[in-house]
């Protein structure tokens, strides 16, 4: 399916907002050298900090903060210290995204917006439209094929012939000692970009060996059903009996936990993996660390609890980012922290006449590798996955690396 069919309803929406919506205040339109200064840049980002589902990615702030922050007290890049003003909530409201762009641009002046984190983010045709690169999890088709966007981990939605991961179901298949003879049931919810996650992380599945049990994309996006049984019932009785894995791509850990934890009380004897229950929260909720204990989590970075050198450098710098105290370490938090890292590692290359079309076309050949979260290929991760990542399992009331982070070659999207 063409890209622009599936963003219709986040481009359509945002250029109806846009349409209707003047300003006086345009210190960033237009401007290439905007946010720039002979002795800093202007940063922001946009977050899900709030939503209905009690999802947040506002951990990615802090993240972002600590490597900024790294990067001036080395002195800046090319004497430019990083002025990274914090970020926006977009409510994980695609309206609300195309306005914080807005006036992030328009009326703040910000040369680029790093991290953006949040799964229905609406404000990528804007930032195209005025040519303001912008950076973070690239976890749905809104990202894809745009000049100005950066995953920093890739596309994770990629069109059909283009590469598609394998690692998600590699992992699985080296922590269950192999997937011959496996079967996998693969799970989302109503949401376009979860819809488009199903059928990406399927075929990583079968690129990894494991036969698809099933899958299906019918959960509420917005809100955990009140009952789980019809869910759990379709995923008991595939084909073939209950599958030896389920693969879960919705959001929240309180969508997973339902799931899973009645999944469990059906008598699922099977292996469990998603990509987002990573999570401090976890640990504080009793029902939730139920739902989630032995779930094997998938992080597109080397996780915290990692000896890695990059990843203690991580856990210090964000240590001394929030006071010197004690830090609750979140995913988010990694993606904020390593979408920074990328917007540096370009902004060097694009040298000392800093502009956003000299960074631009700094990035059309780019290549970057760090083990805190593996390597990047621009343009070629324009449009797929850098194919890296790693599994972390919940056991009691600790998380544990399940998987060092790996990576493995895409194969074509069918």
């Amino acid at each position: 399916m063409p890209r622009h069919t599936r963003t219709a309803a986040a481009v359509l929406l945002a250029t109806a907002l846009l349409s209707a919506c003047t300003t006086t205040e345009n210190t960033g339109s237009g401007d290439g050298a905007a946010g720039v200064t002979d002795t800093s840049v202007k940063i922001a980002g946009i977050l899900a900090k709030t939503s209905a589902t009690g999802y947040s990615t506002g951990a990615a702030e802090i993240g972002a903060k600590a490597r900024f922050d790294r990067a001036n007290a080395d002195g800046g890049v090319h004497g430019r210290r990083i002025e990274f003003t914090g970020a926006e909530d977009d409510g994980m409201d695609p309206a609300k995204g195309a306005t914080a762009a807005q006036k992030l641009v328009q009326k703040d002046g910000v040369f680029a917006v790093v991290p953006v984190n949040s799964p229905s983010f609406g404000g990528g045709s804007f930032l195209e439209q005025q040519g303001v690169p912008w950076f973070g999890w690239a976890t749905g088709p809104q990202w894809c094929g745009l000049r100005t966007a950066f995953g920093y981990n890739g596309c994770l939605a990629p069109e059909p012939g283009a590469g598609t991961q394998t690692w998600w179901g590699s992992q699985v298949a080296a922590q269950l000692g192999g997937a011959e003879g496996k079967r996998a049931w693969i799970q989302g919810t109503d949401s376009t970009a979860s819809k488009t996650g199903v059928s990406t992380i399927s075929q990583s599945f079968t690129a990894a060996g494991f036969k698809i049990a099933g899958t299906s994309a019918a959960i509420p996006a917005t809100a955990p059903p009140q009952d789980w049984l019809p869910y759990v019932n379709k995923i008991m009785k595939a084909e073939g009996g209950p599958p030896d894995v389920v693969v879960s791509i919705m959001a929240g850990a309180k969508l997973n936990a339902g799931l899973f934890g009645a999944l469990k009380k059906a008598g699922y004897q099977g292996a469990i993996s998603d990509a987002t229950s990573y999570d401090p929260i976890v640990l504080k909720d009793p029902a939730l660390k139920a739902g989630l204990d032995g779930v094997l989590a998938s992080p597109q970075f080397e996780p915290f609890e990692s000896d890695l050198p990059q990843a203690r450098q991580m856990r210090d710098d964000i240590v001394k980012a929030s006071g010197g105290g004690a830090v609750e370490f979140t995913q988010h938090m990694a993606v904020g922290y390593w979408a920074a890292d990328v917007f540096l590692a370009i902004a060097e290359k694009a040298g000392k006449d800093l502009t956003r079309e000299s960074f631009l076309k700094a990035a059309e050949s780019f290549t970057y590798e760090n083990p805190g979260f593996g390597r990047i290929e621009y343009p070629k991760d324009k449009k797929e996955p850098n194919g890296c990542g790693a599994l972390v399992q919940l056991k009691g009331a600790a998380f544990e690396v399940a998987q060092h982070l790996r990576c493995t070659p895409n194969t074509p999207l069918k």
